[in-house]
């Protein structure tokens, strides 16, 4: 059975309906959960340094802030489940590789995530994260739509 669930989060309803899930899975076995935000780098153009600096330094606080509050209230859910929590919020420009990366250091045996994403074209182009970490982790994936 799955002892250790890594639950990708980016704050939206379905990521934390998947993390209840992974909760829920991770109680019924005695297990753990992991939980990660991945932070997209903020993207700079060369034009006007000084301003993308502090610009770049306001949306690292933020970003960071706002993984901080998501992985606080997987935290709250896995408290209340009485399942022991582990939260991680790190930098990465493609999250699928952050969650799979983070799947093998950490030694999870379940990756449990929401199906949010791209839409349409738009997914037809870029693909979603989900797809991506179904095609690249070595270990099983529930998706929750």
């Amino acid at each position: 059975m799955f002892k250790h669930v890594l639950i990708p989060v980016d704050g939206s309803e379905l990521s934390m309906r998947a993390a209840k899930t992974g909760i829920e899975q991770a109680a019924l076995t005695k297990g753990k959960v992991t939980a990660i935000h991945v932070i997209s780098p903020f993207q700079t153009i060369a034009y006007m340094g000084a301003i993308l600096a502090a610009t770049e330094f306001a949306y690292n606080e933020e970003a960071k802030a706002n993984g901080q509050r998501y992985l606080d209230q997987v935290k709250a859910l896995a408290d209340a489940a009485g399942v022991p929590f582990e939260g991680v919020a790190e930098f990465g420009d493609q999250p699928y590789e952050t969650i799979v990366q983070a799947c093998k250091d950490r030694h999870a045996d379940l990756i449990v995530m929401g199906s949010n994403g791209w839409r349409g074209m738009t997914r037809l182009l870029l693909g979603s994260e989900t797809h991506k970490v179904l095609l690249r982790a070595d270990v099983p994936v529930l998706v929750c739509h």
